[in-house]
């Protein structure tokens, strides 16, 4: 057995007694872990006396677990109706998207609402809020991620 699969099954041992483990398990996992790889949902699966397809179909149900290691950076654009209506499609655009992620290590996408509406367009820049964003903007902030 792996190291790996020793901390997933003591991550679920320490909720053994939870009253429905499953998805303290895999937010702790993805969290210590960076992700929760296939052989994890087995690992659970066999912790919790549950079948494969169960870990599977609520590890990919929800896009905040990951199923490989993350990336160096992350950028999530609200899609909601205020931050649309203020420009957020323009984060999207071809040229924006493709300057981003080129090099491999830049996760792109949306997230349905941040509370900052009133601030939009906004989105997670590295875990941190950022509001009325520009694609120029967002050129400027992430300049210092090319090699």
């Amino acid at each position: 057995m792996s190291s790996r699969q020793d901390l997933v099954r003591a991550i679920a041992a320490a909720h053994h007694d939870d009253r429905g483990p499953l998805m303290p398990i895999l937010h702790d996992v993805n969290d210590e872990l960076g992700y929760v790889s296939d052989d994890d949902v087995a690992t659970i699966a066999d912790a919790l006396n549950l079948s494969r397809a169960d870990v599977h179909g609520v590890r990919s149900f929800y896009e905040d677990f990951r199923t490989a290691p993350p990336r160096a950076h992350s950028i999530r654009v609200c899609g909601a109706e205020a931050c649309q209506s203020l420009g957020a499609e323009a984060l999207f655009e071809p040229a924006v998207v493709s300057k981003l992620t080129e090099r491999g290590d830049v996760d792109h996408g949306t997230v349905f609402c941040l509370g900052n509406c009133a601030l939009g367009p906004s989105a997670l820049i590295d875990g941190t809020l950022v509001g009325r964003l520009t694609p120029q903007r967002l050129t400027k902030m992430t300049e210092g991620w090319r090699a």
